[in-house]
């Protein structure tokens, strides 16, 4: 079956990872899939990873092969530079020398029968590694919007007292129509406060603690998500939703429009079907929601009943 690595190519998910008194290394992860846009999961895959000067067909730099094994996700994650070396030194790669390019070759059988090749430019990832080489990078970055990661796809990136934080989304949506509130509970007010628009973890935990866990409702399904090996997900407050709408271009580039976050068509159904919770009430008997449509782009107010989709959020 002809397999493809699913809109990696398009912008490569790299990770820069110093460690000390060891090569360098650079994180790589790619969402694998099968002609029919099926996940490729649970499944030993043979890969060659070349890193190329000047352009995509330049010359080899440094050459290895590794046999990852994707996840349940369909997500493969290796560190280029600890692979079986073909050919040249990883660390001693000069990043300043460039342009570079990551060209890779899959073999989704798991051997070296190669069928899966594509290239794609490196551009601020190296920079950042040579920059950790040759000078502080206390004020760099070393993750970024679009970076799977952390069991899911990096959303936003910020610095809180020099610590790199940020907030993922999860690789799907969780459901994709589910109401905010079982029904005992769609006209009262949560108890312990879940009113913050920033902080979902907070709202979420309110919410389960009053209505107990479970999946039936929009934050629950979340708090009990254990996505990529993760049990820490939570329905986003209303602007962690935003930065999830923010940086939908990226997200749907990456996963593609059947994981992306659903873009909506204001032509089919004036908006009012497909949107997203977010775990912050407004009153007994509604919360803010996220709609998706160019027409109807905005927040609004809605009774918890009401069956929306739901994309659940983690922080590192």
């Amino acid at each position: 079956m002809k397999t493809k690595i699913y809109s990696i190519l398009a912008g490569l998910l790299l990770t820069l990872s110093v460690f000390a008194q060891a090569p360098q290394k650079m994180s790589f992860q790619a969402v694998i899939r099968n002609s029919s846009n099926a996940l490729v999961t649970s499944t030993v895959v043979g890969m060659k990873i070349s890193v190329l000067q000047g352009s995509p067909t330049g010359t080899i730099a440094y050459s290895e092969t590794q046999s990852p094994t994707t996840n349940a996700n369909g997500l493969v994650s290796l560190q280029i530079g600890a692979g079986a070396v073909i050919s040249g030194t990883f660390a001693a790669i000069n990043w300043a020398t460039g342009p570079y390019f990551i060209k890779t070759e899959t073999d989704p059988a798991g051997g070296n029968a190669y069928s899966i090749i594509g290239t794609s430019e490196l551009t601020s990832v190296p920079y950042a590694l040579f920059s950790a080489n040759a000078t502080s990078s206390a004020g760099s970055f070393s993750h970024y919007k679009g970076e799977l990661f952390g069991g899911g796809i990096i959303v936003s990136v910020y610095k809180t007292a020099g610590v790199e934080h940020g907030l993922i989304a999860s690789l799907s949506d969780l459901s994709a129509g589910i109401p905010w509130a079982t029904p005992s509970y769609t006209s009262i007010t949560v108890s312990g406060g879940a009113t913050s628009p920033l902080d979902g973890l907070a709202n979420s935990n309110a919410i389960v603690a009053d209505f107990g866990a479970g999946n039936t409702y929009a934050a629950g399904l979340c708090r009990a998500s254990t996505a990529g090996g993760f049990n820490d997900w939570y329905l986003p407050a209303t602007f962690e939703l935003l930065d999830c709408m923010n940086a939908a271009s990226i997200i749907n580039n990456i996963l593609g429009n059947s994981n992306g976050m659903y873009l909506d068509n204001p032509a089919g159904n004036n908006g009012l079907i497909n949107c997203y919770w977010s775990s912050t009430e407004t009153n007994a008997n509604g919360a803010w929601y996220q709609a998706t449509s160019v027409l109807f782009l905005g927040w609004y107010n809605t009774l918890k009943p009401q069956a929306y989709r739901v994309r659940a959020v983690r922080r590192f």
